[in-house]
């Protein structure tokens, strides 16, 4: 499965269109949020997608009541794991959070075949013994190149996806 990792997108509806018509294109079975979609109609945008979302909440998520509310009545493919997700995707084990800290402790932990953050706006990525680290960039455009990764889960090809 091809599954979408992004994160930080701070409100900035036509990059996360633009990430979107991108993501559909490719044909992604999931799209992970690793973090500060900050306002609710961020999650309609997603919602028409029509593609599972899995997400987390940042530290600029500031109505987490509300977000979860949406996620849970009208906009029922966003899915909320509160500050830390992880999904199972056919034996590819994958976990995401919005603070570093917290998914180099999940990385080191040994348990997960990719550990997902955002929070910096800076694309990273390394490997931790068997488990890949990866922080996608930002949606957003603020401190750089906006942009989200593209994961192979059966090959495990990590490609990075700039938008302009």
């Amino acid at each position: 499965m091809i599954v979408a990792v992004m994160s930080d997108s701070h409100d900035n509806i036509w990059k996360l269109r633009e990430a979107l018509a991108i993501i559909k294109n490719e044909n992604a079975g999931m799209i992970i949020h690793c973090g500060d979609f900050v306002a609710p109609f961020m999650l309609k945008e997603l919602h028409e997608a029509s593609i599972p979302v899995h997400g987390v909440f940042g530290n600029n998520d500031g109505d987490q009541h509300l977000l979860t509310k949406f996620s849970l009545t009208t906009m029922t493919n966003v899915t909320f794991h509160g500050l830390v997700g992880q999904v199972d995707i056919e034996g590819f084990k994958l976990a995401f959070t919005h603070q570093e800290i917290v998914g180099e402790g999940l990385a080191y932990g040994g348990n997960f075949n990719l550990v997902c953050f955002g929070h910096s706006h800076e694309y990273m990525q390394k490997n931790i013994d068997r488990t890949v680290l990866l922080n996608p960039g930002e949606i957003m455009g603020k401190d750089g190149l906006p942009g989200f990764c593209l994961v192979d889960t059966e090959t495990t090809v990590i490609t990075r996806v700039d938008l302009r």
